[in-house]
């Protein structure tokens, strides 16, 4: 049987940018199967976003293929701050703020890729125990400053200066990479378009301590951007995080049915695990049958498994069917907070009250005529049930604990009540 080509499935999904040696690379991989890789990540954050995801998604199709992914999480590194894709220095964080950033990204990766065949490593480990005259005997002298000057991610920040701490940043990653190869035997590290960089003088530290031969690879992946020319992973609300708490499971959700039909082949060949079969089955399908959005259900029903697991799905999804049938009654307390915490917001008293005057005093309706023409009219739904009777009392504590009453107003407009 033939081996899987995991460079080949990378190129079709349009997930390589660059290479430092594609020849040696393929060369390595047809010849051994050991091959270990990684990708890190600062503990800037207490959670990674989808745009943190891509090079991760790449790990992962790895770890499927059958190869050893370290995720390297840069207690050291983020202490320093890396300063690929900024135009001014990041504001130092705490060693507190470090530590529970690290706690909060490695449980994160342990639900993304399991216990098999993964580890995760951290660089305070070795850079900790780096004194300063070890770092620029052992290392500085291995860096030419004028090579450093022309890296891009350098180079654009002379104009507005960059501190001596940000610049040192790429000979930190180049550690890492060296110390990732020669004792945990790492052949290839792995990052986004604006590491190219760091990669490199990773590779060039390797082969200058360790000789020409030692095998050393890297591979970026293309910045994506969105078929309109913005760039991708942020929805009306900011950015999309994979932590339950700051982006529910249902707002991840919507957040991928919602994709443009330009953009979804895409997103399917780089954040699902779907075959080649499969995605083009529903390429098809976008092209002739554009408004079933077959693809973008398909795609939001696997990065959310993904991401939240098979019950995150199923609550999204449930959500989902409830606020589309208008069964809105199906759903907890949580849920309705998940559900409508975008939606339009209103506050009102435990007091039971006709539903004109509620709906004139919470601004739903603009008037008392209207209210009563669109209750006569079928207009208005309370809590899901529709109410065409102008003498219905609204009775706040009935439902949803008694914090909240639901009112919608013809087929999609929901307005949250909030009881005080």
């Amino acid at each position: 049987m033939a081996k899987f080509d995991i460079l080949e499935d990378l190129k079709w999904r349009g997930a390589i940018n660059q290479e430092t040696d594609e020849e040696g690379s393929r060369k390595y991989l047809a010849e051994h199967d050991d091959l270990a890789l990684y990708c890190g990540t600062d503990p800037t954050g207490d959670s990674l976003h989808i745009g943190h995801l891509i090079p991760f998604m790449i790990l992962k199709r790895f770890q499927m293929a059958g190869y050893h992914p370290v995720i390297l999480i840069g207690g050291g590194t983020g202490s320093i701050g890396d300063p690929s894709g900024r135009k001014t220095e990041r504001v130092l964080q705490t060693a507190e703020q470090v530590k529970h950033n690290e706690e909060k990204l490695t449980t994160q990766m342990k639900k993304l890729f399991g216990t098999e065949n993964f580890e995760i490593k951290n660089n305070a480990e070795w850079l900790g125990k780096l004194n300063l005259i070890d770092f620029l005997r052992d290392y500085g002298k291995f860096f030419q400053v004028n090579n450093m000057i022309n890296k891009d991610v350098v180079a654009s920040r002379l104009e507005n200066g960059i501190s001596f701490t940000e610049f040192s940043y790429q000979i930190l990653q180049a550690i890492d990479f060296y110390h990732l190869n020669k004792d945990n035997g790492v052949q290839l590290q792995i990052g986004g378009s604006d590491q190219w960089g760091n990669i490199t003088a990773g590779i060039d530290l390797i082969h200058k301590l360790e000789g020409q031969e030692r095998p050393a690879f890297g591979l970026t992946i293309p910045l994506m951007l969105k078929a309109d020319g913005t760039k991708f992973g942020k929805s009306a609300g900011g950015a999309v995080w994979l932590d339950p708490e700051k982006t529910s499971p249902y707002e991840f959700y919507q957040f991928w049915i919602n994709q443009d039909d330009r953009d979804v082949v895409k997103y399917l060949k780089y954040f699902t695990f779907l075959s080649r079969e499969e995605i083009e089955d529903l390429a098809e399908k976008t092209e002739k049958e554009p408004w079933k959005r077959a693809a973008q259900k398909r795609l939001a029903e696997e990065v959310t498994k993904f991401v939240h697991g098979e019950e995150g799905l199923k609550e999204a999804q449930m959500i989902t069917e409830a606020l589309f049938s208008g069964n809105v009654k199906s759903l907890s307390v949580p849920q309705i907070e998940q559900a409508l915490k975008n939606a339009p917001s209103a506050e009102a008293t435990h007091e039971a009250k006709n539903i004109v005057e509620f709906l004139v005093e919470t601004k739903i309706e603009p008037s008392k005529r209207q209210a009563r023409e669109d209750v006569k009219n079928g207009a208005i739904y309370v809590n899901g049930e529709r109410q065409n009777d102008i003498d219905f009392i609204i009775e706040p504590d009935n439902d949803f604990d008694g914090k909240y009453v639901i009112i919608r107003k013809g087929k999609r407009k929901y307005t949250l009540v909030k009881i005080k």
